[in-house]
């Protein structure tokens, strides 16, 4: 499963909203630069946080948006299926009725059984665990170096200075 890029953009808003605090607002430009969200994908993003009760957008000039919950009572399966929908790692698991062989598919078991512990990891993780753990920050937030993945392989690192 990857994330769409909505849904991620959604999630860097939550989680700059969070650190705001519930019922504060923020406005547009500064969740645009802050979150590193194109102003083009904020508004339907925030659109749809706010169909799922999780913000609120105030229109006007001096309009934004607003947390309307608890940090803590956010998971971030919440915020992940408001963006792309209920988590299926597979079309079977998600209408076993059109796949012949989910009766019999010896894997079928084991991508409800996978599907079902990433829900439960993401539903037991909050924003405000989110906003309090900067455990992943301190590697690249001094600018000198990105995080290491794959298409920013290790840096090279001389031990003996």
């Amino acid at each position: 499963m990857r994330l769409t890029r909505a849904a991620e953009y959604a999630i860097r808003c939550m989680i700059h909203l969070s650190r705001q605090g519930q019922g504060v607002l923020t406005s547009r430009q500064e969740m645009a630069a802050q979150a590193d969200i194109p102003v083009h994908f904020l508004a339907k993003i925030a659109q749809d946080l706010a169909k799922a009760g999780l913000i609120e957008i105030r229109q006007g000039a001096r309009g934004g948006f607003v947390l309307s919950k608890d940090p803590a009572a956010i998971s971030l399966l919440e915020v992940v299926e408001t963006m792309i929908g209920e988590i299926y790692l597979n079309d079977c698991v998600a209408r076993p009725v059109g796949c012949k062989a989910s009766y019999h598919c010896a894997v079928h078991r084991v991508w409800l059984e996978a599907r079902d512990q990433l829900r439960d990891s993401l539903r037991r993780v909050s924003f405000e665990q989110l906003i309090t753990d900067t455990s992943c920050l301190p590697a690249y937030a001094d600018g000198l170096r990105e995080p290491e993945g794959r298409d920013n392989p290790p840096s090279p690192r001389n031990d003996l200075q």
